[in-house]
């Protein structure tokens, strides 16, 4: 069904983005010093300082720059296998057959990692405060599955969750943290940056990130030898021979000179984009205020997020009929009511780039058998979250109700201004 309003809006004549990079000039001085100086490939300048960088910037005392943060997520669930259970069987992973708790609510990049090691997800629900991986299910996980000794959390859209109290359930267990901070560089918890919060951490520079290289990402950690050991697995584990030896398994994950040239040049407006996202976040929440939703919630006492995307979640009772398939979905429309793919229609039709919130891990058909823990204890059930306000599964709630508004710091407060005009009509 599409959204064929009678007060239609005009188009954008350019395309307004979810999240696109914005650049500003540096970046190119740095990628022609790499092309100038021919260092083109896993070793210059530019990777040095951009790890320096990293480290002043977070708090850690290494970072190991690799071609993605799904890379940096790989040698995380590497270093923690081989530091929790040792040197696996050949052919083998790190976490071979063994269960690792992870977030529900993320995209797969934070998961799949797990699976490259051998190793078994099971999905923590989501907490309504944050968005994030809820300390209650955790605690429940841990009594259902006593053995787990590694948890991966991460930081949904740049929010940060309630670390402390996470912190708290895995210190009580003897459980290891690897923080997935790709979404939150430059968000903060009590003041501390994110990505200092695990054992290992990870952050992005994908090309739709807070500040980017196109690609790229990072591996953060306060321990040398671990550090030492990425920089050896990710160029291929060569050995300090004058031929090529290899005596374990290796990987190509650095990252190259000159996407390390666009970072370098990224970094100084780290802090005015974040200005901006949050600009942009606090523009939606006055504009929809008195229309029955909310935005992505954060807690203002605890921790300062870097607003990469805006979501809203429409109130339980304006939700209109909404019917998803694996790949389909239908909705009816009703007075005074909406859906998220109504307003993602509305949205499109002038040019407008939004998504739905990121469907949760336990409900995508590749991990459909893998476990799933809520707050109240072991469960797949499936409720009626249109009923039920407090439903069992609140990601899936979230995923229904919630989607990502054009977040892009290059929007004009005009273009903002006509996206909310869309957004209300949806409601009319």
């Amino acid at each position: 069904m599409a959204f064929n309003k009678s007060n239609s809006f005009e188009s954008f004549e350019n395309k307004v983005w979810l999240s696109s990079p914005t650049t500003h000039g540096e970046e190119l001085d740095y990628i022609t010093e790499a092309y100038k100086t021919n260092w083109m490939s896993t070793i210059g300048k530019n990777i040095t300082e951009i790890e320096k960088i990293t480290c002043e910037k977070i708090g850690c005392k290494y970072a190991v720059a690799l071609s993605t943060g799904t890379a940096a997520l790989h040698m995380a669930m590497k270093l923690a296998g081989q530091n929790l259970y040792g040197q696996p069987d050949v052919g083998h992973g790190t976490l071979e057959g063994k269960r690792v708790f992870a977030s529900d609510m993320t995209f797969d990049a934070t998961v799949n990692p797990i699976v490259y090691e051998g190793g078994i997800p099971v999905f923590i629900d989501t907490e309504e405060d944050t968005w994030n991986m809820d300390p209650v299910a955790l605690e429940k996980a841990f009594e259902i599955y006593p053995e787990v000794k590694l948890i991966v959390m991460a930081h949904l859209y740049g929010t940060p969750g309630k670390i402390d109290e996470l912190k708290a359930v895995c210190e009580k267990h003897g459980a290891m943290i690897i923080e997935d901070a790709a979404e939150s560089l430059g968000a903060s918890y009590k003041g501390i940056q994110t990505g200092v919060f695990g054992k290992y951490n990870c952050i992005s520079f994908n090309g739709n990130k807070i500040i980017t290289g196109s690609a790229g990402g990072m591996l953060l950690t306060d321990s040398l030898d671990a550090a030492n050991k990425v920089r050896k697995w990710s160029t291929q584990a060569r050995e300090n021979t004058a031929w090529y030896q290899h005596e374990e398994l290796g990987y190509n994950y650095r990252m190259s000179n000159v996407i390390a040239g666009v970072v370098r040049g990224q970094y100084p407006h780290l802090e005015e984009h974040i200005a901006q996202k949050k600009a942009i976040y606090e523009r939606y929440k006055e504009g929809v205020k008195d229309l029955p939703v909310s935005m992505n919630p954060y807690d203002v006492e605890m921790s300062e997020p870097n607003f990469w995307l805006s979501c809203l979640i429409i109130d339980s009772d304006a939700m209109c009929k909404q019917v998803r398939g694996e790949r389909d979905v239908c909705y009816v429309k009703e007075a005074g009511k909406s859906c998220p793919t109504e307003i993602l229609e509305a949205i499109a039709s002038i040019n407008a780039e939004g998504r739905p919130i990121w469907k949760p891990m336990h409900m995508q058909p590749i991990f459909r058998l893998n476990g799933f823990i809520t707050h109240r204890g072991n469960g797949r059930a499936m409720t009626n979250a249109y009923i039920d306000e407090k439903a069992v599964d609140v990601g899936m709630d979230i995923f229904e109700r919630g989607l990502c508004l054009p977040s892009d710091n290059k929007m004009t407060p005009e273009q903002q201004d006509q996206i909310i005009k869309v957004i209300r009509a949806c409601f009319e």
